[in-house]
């Protein structure tokens, strides 16, 4: 069973930075493709990041090109989400996601880690 667990969250300007981790435990990580994705109130859950298990491959959606990085440490068992530049409309709950496969694709996650919360102010 894979654990994902999530922090970094909190309350910031809009313009400001976060980084957001994700410390992955109970698989191997290395081959497998992570995700984050997020959700606001009343909203489905989007896609937002996705990066490759066995390369550097990256798939962003077109809301967060340009601003989210997604990155790994493969060594640390942990994948991360800087986001700069931040929006009101980027206020959501940020979760974590990992699959068996090392393609990176916004489809195919089978554990997801509990969520946390990023609040922009305007």
């Amino acid at each position: 069973q894979v654990q994902l667990v999530e922090s970094g969250g909190g309350l910031v300007q809009a313009g400001d930075s976060l980084r957001l981790s994700c410390a992955a435990s109970g698989r191997t990580f290395s081959s497998s493709a992570m995700g984050w994705f997020r959700q606001a109130p009343g909203k489905e859950r989007e896609f937002v990041a996705a990066i490759s298990g066995n390369d550097v491959n990256t798939y962003y959606a077109n809301s967060v090109k340009g601003r989210f990085t997604i990155s790994r440490d493969n060594a640390k068992n942990t994948v991360y989400l800087q986001m700069n530049s931040l929006k009101p409309e980027d206020t959501a709950v940020y979760y974590c996601a990992a699959k068996a496969s090392p393609i990176a694709t916004q489809w195919g996650y089978n554990y997801w880690g509990q969520g946390t919360q990023v609040t922009v102010s305007s």
